[in-house]
């Protein structure tokens, strides 16, 4: 049998006991907790590349994972000069590239490297684009080119992650501004405001030095979680501190802490279980980023309740006289003008928001989405996004795309980069197979000693006796008896075994010679250590479409046709379009899931909330209503919009801002208890007001302040949905809600339903207090729901677990029993309940 409404009360106030008498002790552990985590932020490990969440399966992590093994990338950067002539530039060319750290400069008189007065030098490193040797070198550039007119766009050097930190810096303070000053209006006290403070930073302190413990956290996680879970989880403090304020006017300082930290528990922890589903949602996401944004999240949502139930009533006790003194007047004016505008467009504002609903679903399933970070508008560019946009505004940027397959086969490696360029969506290939060794051939082209022997200037006897010795180290010795003259070897093979022989002293070769085989060598080695490695090759293909869109992705199609006539498996494409395409092929599954998860589990918590499925599908309507509305924005002003953004924010919109319509549903339902629907729902509107504005205020202002400020295309775009979704959502929960729920009053009682208690059956007699339905005999029979103390003898069921003896020195104090909104009399009269609803009053004999 479950424990009593008494008993759980009693347990509860037993807690808070415990929490506001230890308080001290609370209170040292929180310091030792926040010096920890002020240490173990910086064990933080942040992942700035967001293909890393890709699931293992694709071809982008798979091919992106053998090309992190098996190959070196080196860095490489675009530098563009304006107002600069050729013969200038020309010149600068070779200056950049004398640099130290400086692998090579492409620069060559055509449109793809100088037009107009802009020439475009593309430089390669020695380093990869986190070598010191490389950053030092691009600084270089910097340096030697600061008299010009110069735009870099590079990763070298370029750490996504400490801008982001610069910004959300910034975007915190401002945060904070405007946190203070709503609160300060929304406050009955001025010394809230501090309690309200301290207990977030606590949390959010908390919660950004335990990410360590996940491992790596991607760059959105830790730019956004901080602001995000200020948005999410203000509220729980704010309820917290209102119930102590109306648990103060009547009871003692630790008296009305205690109660009001045990009222809140149960309310709070309910309220937060609606976020914790919507973000739970983000978990079943195939692209893993939502995994990381979730356990984030709601770790923090975790942190926040930590805080408001441990650390923030000890906070209560050391501010409470501070809170008395500083009590100023309620700035929250009341609102019941919107209530009366809520009834007498009760019959207009449901079907305008039915059209918007269905206009808003069409618009947002149009919505122009893109899976790239390079083309994210943001209303805030940093140096490197001005310097790409004015690179592309001049030149023709390539989309360069990589061919991984398995090595040994120079002959399948020519035919497939040859017909690679036969597309015309290619612009040009590089791989081992097409690149020039000297005088017309390619280095994996086989020649014959005596062509060998031409090529390098080699004496044939000479080249004869290497072939041979070639031959012996393959043990491929029937080339030897077999007419060695028709033997033939690649040239990129040979000229590494040449050059191994000249070292190790069994060749000899005039002075000129060997330093042309070493230059060859080095740029051998060099290109195998991009190209090549024992299992896999590595080729290049320049496009000239878009890095992504229909085009762009059936060309990819046709690619992967090509490669399958050559390689029947372990063959891959990698680059920022088949990123692309592997994120829109999750997109399409992740959206289905998200929307259907984070609502079904929305509904069920409302459902036990409130015990209506019609309340439940009215009040997800209004939520869904407001995303689907607000990813019609995009659409509508032609704005491209990045598919993760409408993942995370229609999963944070359902799951924060469904609060927003509980608290209007749980007060209307109260209200009109006691009041007529019309009354109820216009109190119930001025009543919920300032738990609303403050909780959206400061979640809206919160997205905006990051779309405004951030310059990474994916916060930004995260940011400027969630502003847009939660003043939306506010406005629909204030002026559409009501509406609904006064219209749908008949579904709402229609679909209601009631978890039956188990009965207890009681044969007794003397006095006790019953809170339930009674029937049986009391003296003669009844069957009634009974709010209040019987005396004498009684045989009934109790569907209730509320019934208590009461004890001879409780006689006198029968009043304290009976529920004042019962009705309950002093005097030994008590209310009861006909079973067509109707009361009246009974007399008991004393």
């Amino acid at each position: 049998m479950s424990k009593t409404n008494a008993e759980k009360q009693n347990f509860m106030m037993k807690i808070s006991e415990i929490i506001v008498d230890k308080r001290n002790l609370f209170f040292l552990l929180f310091i030792f907790a926040c010096v920890f985590s002020i240490v173990a932020s910086s064990w933080v490990k942040v992942e700035d590349d967001i293909t890393m969440y890709l699931p293992k399966s694709t071809e982008t992590r798979t091919g992106l994972d053998i090309m992190n093994r098996e190959f070196i990338t080196y860095g490489t950067a675009e530098v563009m000069v304006s107002n600069i002539g050729y013969k200038r530039a020309e010149q600068m060319a070779k200056d950049i590239e004398s640099i130290d750290g400086v692998s090579s400069v492409e620069f060559e008189n055509n449109d793809e490297h100088f037009k107009g007065t802009s020439a475009m030098f593309t430089v390669t490193f020695d380093g990869t684009s986190d070598d010191e040797v490389s950053i030092k070198a691009l600084n270089k550039i910097r340096d030697m080119l600061s008299d010009y007119d110069i735009y870099v766009s590079s990763e070298v050097g370029d750490s996504a992650t400490d801008a982001l930190n610069q910004e959300m810096s910034v975007i915190l303070v401002i945060a904070a501004i405007i946190i203070v000053l709503v609160l300060l209006f929304t406050s009955q006290s001025y010394a809230e405001v501090p309690v309200l403070i301290i207990t977030f930073g606590v949390a959010a302190l908390l919660n950004k030095g335990t990410n360590f413990m996940l491992g790596k956290i991607s760059f959105i996680s830790n730019s956004v979680s901080i602001v995000l879970q200020l948005a999410l989880a203000i509220d729980y403090a704010i309820i917290l501190c209102h119930r102590y304020t109306e648990e103060r006017v009547n009871m003692p300082q630790r008296e009305a802490v205690i109660t009001a930290l045990s009222k809140a528990i149960p309310e709070i922890s309910s309220s937060c279980l609606t976020t914790v589903s919507g973000l739970a949602a983000l978990i079943t996401m195939e692209f893993k980023i939502g995994q990381d944004l979730a356990f984030v999240l709601i770790k923090a949502i975790m942190f926040s309740l930590l805080s408001v139930f441990v650390l923030m009533p000890g906070l209560l006790m050391l501010f409470g006289k501070s809170m008395e003194r500083t009590k100023h007047k309620n700035f929250v004016p009341n609102i019941y003008f919107i209530g009366k505008f809520d009834l007498k467009t009760k019959k207009i504002m449901p079907a305008i928001f039915l059209m918007l609903m269905i206009a808003g679903c069409v618009l947002s399933n149009m919505c122009p989405y893109v899976f790239g970070q390079n083309s994210l508008p943001t209303i805030k560019k940093s140096e490197t996004q001005i310097a790409k946009d004015k690179i592309k505004a001049t030149f023709k940027q390539e989309n360069t795309l990589a061919l991984v397959v398995p090595a040994g086969n120079y002959e399948k490696e020519a035919a497939l980069l040859s017909e690679m360029e036969q597309c015309p969506e290619v612009d040009s290939t590089l791989g081992l197979a097409n690149t020039e060794a000297m005088h017309g051939y390619m280095l994996t082209e086989s020649i014959s000693p005596r062509e060998f022997s031409e090529l390098t200037e080699v004496d044939y006897e000479a080249a004869m006796a290497l072939y041979a010795a070639y031959a012996v180290k393959q043990e491929d010795y029937g080339k030897i008896v077999n007419n060695l003259d028709a033997y033939s070897v690649p040239i990129i093979d040979m000229l590494v075994f040449l050059h191994d022989e000249i070292d190790e002293g069994y060749v000899s070769l005039d002075d000129e010679t060997v330093k042309e085989v070493d230059e060859n060598y080095d740029k051998i080695v060099d290109a195998k250590k991009q190209l090549q490695s024992e299992k896999y090759s590595r080729m290049l293909v320049n496009l000239n479409i878009d890095e992504e869109g229909d085009e762009t992705f059936a060309f990819l199609d046709k690619m992967h046709k090509i490669m399958g006539k050559y390689y029947d498996s372990d063959a891959y494409i990698v680059g920022n379009s088949t990123s692309d395409y592997d994120l829109s092929k999750s997109f399409a599954r992740d959206n289905i899931i998200i929307s259907v998860m984070s609502a079904l589990f929305v509904v069920i918590i409302i459902l036990f909330t409130f015990n209506s499925a019609g309340l439940s599908v009215l009040l997800i309507l209004i939520i869904q209503g407001s995303i689907w509305i607000n990813f019609s924005f995009p659409y509508m002003m032609n704005r491209r919009l990045f598919f993760l953004g409408y993942l995370i924010v229609s999963s944070i919109q359902m799951g924060a801002n469904i609060d927003y319509a509980i608290v209007i549903s749980s007060r209307y339902t109260e209200l009109k208890k006691t009041m007529n629907v019309h009354d109820a729902i216009v109190e119930t509107i001025n009543q919920a007001f300032p738990t609303i504005v403050t909780s959206g205020t400061i979640m809206a202002a919160a997205g905006a302040l990051i779309g405004c400020i951030s310059t990474n295309g994916i916060i930004a775009s995260v940011g400027e949905c969630i502003g847009r979704g939660t003043v939306i959502s506010i406005i629909l929960v204030m002026c559409v809600l009501p509406q609904i729920l006064i219209l749908g009053n008949s579904i709402v009682e229609r679909t209601s339903f009631a978890i039956k208690k188990p009965a207890i059956r009681r044969s007794d007699s003397g006095t006790v207090f019953v809170n339930g339905r009674l029937r049986g005999r009391v003296s003669g029979i009844i069957d009634a729901d009974v709010h209040g103390v019987i005396s004498g003898e009684f045989d009934a069921i109790v569907n209730s677990n509320n019934i208590k003896e009461i004890s001879g020195d409780d006689n006198a104090n029968q009043a304290t029993y009976l529920p004042q909104t019962a009705g309950g009399d002093a005097s030994g009269g008590e209310k009861c309940e006909n079973r067509d609803g109707s009361a009246k009053e009974e007399k008991t004999d004393e």
